[in-house]
């Protein structure tokens, strides 16, 4: 850990709620994601677990009913709504979703989502839900995708983290006119501030990290194998702190000099960069070539207590 990156995650522990008997459930972070098609169930499942086990006291999926039917047999600590039908009624959806979204600090939109009409305009109802509520919001996978085609969506919501891959990115920059000729390092805030200073996490050999405004660079060292799904380990993550952030934002563990509502997101994005990148490193360690994303779920927890546990150098 660099001293640099030292002093960036000082900040982020900020965000982390206390352990304490006065909390009650659910204010250490309620994540939700929208995503789970019917080809689709481990991306929605990776992304919801990765932000239980660093520590967001509920997770919520909401997800196709046939999705559904299989995530419920990975854990019983998420909670499934099989809500996303095919022939569904849109009046009755945006009433379900405004019911769910109210209940909730951060949403993941696109982990498993497909681009079957049916899921991406769910996914478009719950990105305005979401604004109208002042949540925190992240998009990955098919959820860029939407953006992609409709990036009005997103334009100017200081609140929402991308998280594209190469090929997402690239995407990203052509739809919204960006030079990709220049230095791959000014690109991420390039992106960030065509979007409107949404957050931007350019992932690669290093995460690079903007909102139009700073650039954060995250060089901790990740396994060797890309196997899918990381990218949802990622996602999930980036959702637990953004939990943590809107609790602090509404006073739990808030201090007489508190952290920016506008640098939250860029905050969170990093911390979720170092989790995930550590917690690749220690399954690939452990199991080498035959890493999958379930090795690197198991290590979340030890990842969190190595940087900010009693363990850490913080």
């Amino acid at each position: 850990m660099t001293s640099s990156s030292s002093s960036i995650l000082k900040e982020v522990a900020r965000l982390i709620p206390p352990l304490s008997s006065e909390m009650h459930k659910g204010q250490a972070g309620r994540v939700g994601v929208v995503g789970g098609s019917r080809d689709y169930t481990g991306a929605p499942y990776f992304s919801c677990y990765s932000a239980m086990l660093l520590g967001a006291d509920l997770g919520h999926i909401i997800c196709d009913p046939s999705a559904g039917n299989v995530i419920k047999t990975y854990s019983p600590d998420l909670i499934v709504h099989r809500i996303l039908e095919e022939q569904y009624d849109a009046t009755n959806l945006r009433k379900e979703l405004e019911g769910l979204l109210a209940r909730l600090h951060v949403i993941v939109i696109g982990p498993g989502l497909g681009r079957e009409s049916y899921m991406q305009t769910a996914a478009k109802m719950a990105i305005e839900i979401a604004k109208k509520n002042k949540m925190f919001i992240v998009i990955d996978a098919d959820g860029l995708f939407l953006i992609q085609n409709e990036p009005d969506l997103i334009q100017g919501y200081e609140r929402a983290v991308l998280t594209p891959n190469v090929v997402e990115f690239s995407r990203l920059c052509d739809k919204m006119g960006v030079d990709q000729k220049g230095p791959k390092e000014g690109l991420a805030k390039a992106l960030a501030t065509a979007l409107g200073h949404v957050t931007v996490n350019q992932k690669g050999s290093k995460d690079i990290i903007s909102n139009g405004k700073e650039v954060l660079e995250c060089e901790e060292t990740g396994g060797l194998k890309r196997c899918g799904g990381q990218g949802d380990v990622l996602s999930g993550t980036t959702a637990c702190f953004l939990g943590w952030a809107k609790s602090y934002e509404e006073g739990v563990g808030k201090d007489a000099d508190p952290v920016a509502v506008d640098r939250m997101p860029l905050l969170a994005a990093y911390g979720a960069s170092t989790v995930t990148r550590t917690s690749s490193k220690l399954a690939f360690e452990k199991v080498g070539r035959a890493m999958q994303t379930s090795d690197v779920l198991l290590q979340v927890g030890t990842s969190y207590s190595h940087h900010f546990g009693s363990s850490s150098k913080l």
